[in-house]
């Protein structure tokens, strides 16, 4: 319970929000623990690719400090030395050729193909990591580009992704390429998105972290279509990209409602320069987010112009908005 907005909030974005810090802190333990045991997969395995430690990388919302409540995934570039591999990239999709003598990446080549098989190189992961004694009871297998550790001693998966790291290309920049799901590879580099994100969020003064949590919370209520945790990310940094941030949520939440309803049928380019327009969103998804964000705008707007003179109704809107677990007045 609470008797004005800002203790409201406050309750709520420590009891349901934010990460608890002790999970936090047990959590990195944990993955720099499994790094540490990938690091020595190759010297005691003639079958698992040299590995280019320098360039390992963790990325998504937990490296970003932008994870919502429950820590559920945490990721994990893990790259590998590419000892004289070269690539062609068609479209969006890369292709890595292997020299004849090149192990253990010619024992993984596509069936038919000369081709490096990026479902072999993660599979060629998951049968490693299955080989760690204390995860003798983790469910470990291959989810589209990555190594999956489930653990029953963790309420967290690892999903550990292989990768190489380019050299520059002609325009100066270097990459690095993981697996497509498909077989094949394609290009990222998640070290544009930490770096933006970190950027955005000093400009406005450290306020914008708090709020990319909390819109991911109202973004996941069962009231509209949900859309990606990525795309709804950088739109809220396209918006502190030009506008100023405060320290108080609601504030931040009504405007970020405001602009979502203006722009969710709007292209959002991917800030790495690689995959174009990431809001794929169907017309139909759209039009959920838009009426939702319309009318909780509304609310929000309501909530702000009565929290001084009523305090009891502008926290109830606030509830309207992102369910039970938001404090009630009292």
């Amino acid at each position: 319970m609470a008797t004005t907005v800002n203790s409201a909030f406050n309750k709520f974005m420590k009891d349901y929000v934010n990460l608890d810090s002790d999970q936090v802190v047990k959590a990195r333990a944990s993955r720099n623990w499994l790094i540490k045991q990938i690091n020595n997969f190759p010297g005691k395995n003639d079958d698992f690719p040299a590995l280019y430690e320098e360039k390992h990388f963790g990325f998504g919302s937990f490296a970003r400090s932008t994870k919502k409540r429950n820590l559920d995934d945490i990721d994990h570039l893990v790259c590998m030395k590419a000892q004289g591999l070269t690539y062609t990239e068609y479209s969006d999709t890369i292709y890595i050729h292997v020299p004849d003598d090149i192990k253990p990446f010619s024992k993984l080549m596509q069936t038919n193909a000369d081709y490096l098989s990026s479902i072999k190189v993660v599979n060629r992961f998951v049968k490693h990591l299955d080989a760690i004694p204390q995860y003798k009871k983790a469910e470990i297998k291959r989810n589209q580009e990555a190594a999956t550790l489930q653990l029953s001693t963790y309420e967290w998966n690892f999903d550990i992704v292989p990768c190489f790291y380019t050299t520059e290309d002609s325009n100066g920049k270097s990459f690095y390429i993981i697996p497509d799901g498909n077989g094949n590879w394609k290009k990222t580099d998640p070290r544009l998105d930490k770096n933006r994100t970190t950027r955005v969020n000093q400009l406005r003064d450290g306020h914008v972290l708090q709020a990319i949590r909390a819109m991911k919370y109202w973004n996941k209520r069962q009231t509209m279509a949900t859309m990606g945790s990525y795309l709804l990310e950088n739109m809220i940094l396209d918006y502190y990209e030009n506008n100023s941030a405060t320290q108080w949520i609601d504030i931040e939440v009504k405007y970020l409602l405001q602009y979502i309803k203006e722009n969710i049928y709007s292209s959002v380019a991917d800030p790495k320069g690689i995959q174009g327009n990431i809001n794929t969103l169907t017309d139909d998804e759209k039009y959920s987010i838009f009426s939702r964000a319309y009318d909780d705008y509304a609310r929000a707007v309501d909530a702000s112009q009565s929290e001084n003179s009523n305090p009891a109704y502008a926290i109830g809107k606030w509830r309207s908005i992102f369910g039970l677990n938001f404090p009630t007045y009292g």
